[in-house]
């Protein structure tokens, strides 16, 4: 049975009712729900029903995470979904890093979202698959952490300092799990990729964007952000860009 650990401030699940047009935002591998509260609200402003879960093992503690696994990853998002469904006619999911890979994943999954809006979404790291090849078979429990990719000054992720090892497997595992079916997309899709990002090489974006089989795609460059785009300077374009992508879908 999982510790329960206390949640971090800013790291909670959080939930903005509104009209019929569901938007679900899913925070990053290591990060938590305060990388995306810029653009849920957003979001919000604009009238959508708007919810951001808390991933298992996220915004409490690295112990925690080291016992969640990609499954329950994807049950928190599958979650969310069947929470937003129960209430909106339509549902758009939109996802920064892993939780862009998570977004990837429900739109294989399931043909009735209406778009995606993956955001720096990581299907192949070679230097995370690396490390862990390094790393699986010593004594080593956790390593420095990835957070705070951010080019803007004095800005800060909150997200953990350190990454568990076993964390780094599930990741990958899931990474491959959802590259290999990218062509199973026929969602509607805005692709968002920082030209220069130090955590996902942002050929990850390009690949996606031409492995989905969806005649609807876009894809927006990021110029001035680095790998946690939604607190950096192109904060205000990405949740323009998502809200113009939901105007323009809906109806």
């Amino acid at each position: 049975m999982m510790n329960d650990y206390p949640v971090m401030k800013e790291a909670e699940t959080f939930y903005y009712p509104g009209n019929t047009t569901g938007i679900l935002v899913i925070h990053g591998f290591t990060g938590t729900t305060q990388s995306m509260h810029y653009l849920g609200k957003q979001l919000a402003e604009e009238g959508f029903t708007v919810f951001g879960p808390r991933l298992s093992g996220h915004g409490t503690d690295p112990e925690d995470m080291e016992q969640s696994t990609y499954h329950d990853w994807i049950e928190t998002v599958e979650t969310g979904l069947e929470k937003l469904q129960a209430t909106c006619e339509e549902v758009f999911v939109a996802g920064l890093s892993m939780g862009g890979t998570l977004s990837l994943y429900l739109a294989e999954n399931h043909p009735e979202i209406k778009g995606i809006m993956p955001i720096n979404a990581a299907t192949h790291m070679p230097d995370l698959i690396k490390n862990y090849e390094t790393l699986k078979d010593t004594d080593t429990q956790f390593v420095e952490g990835i957070g705070s990719d951010i080019k803007q000054e004095g800005v800060e992720e909150l997200a953990y300092k350190l990454t568990p090892v076993k964390s780094m497997k599930e990741l990958i595992s899931l990474s491959e799990m959802v590259k290999d079916k990218l062509p199973e997309i026929t969602a509607p899709a805005m692709i968002l990729s920082s030209a220069e990002d130090h955590v996902v090489p942002p050929e990850n974006s390009r690949e996606i964007y031409e492995s989905i089989s969806s005649s609807d795609r876009e894809f927006v460059v990021l110029e001035n952000s680095y790998h946690v785009a939604t607190l950096d300077n192109d904060k205000e374009l990405i949740a323009e860009k998502c809200v113009a992508f939901v105007r323009n879908r809906i109806g």
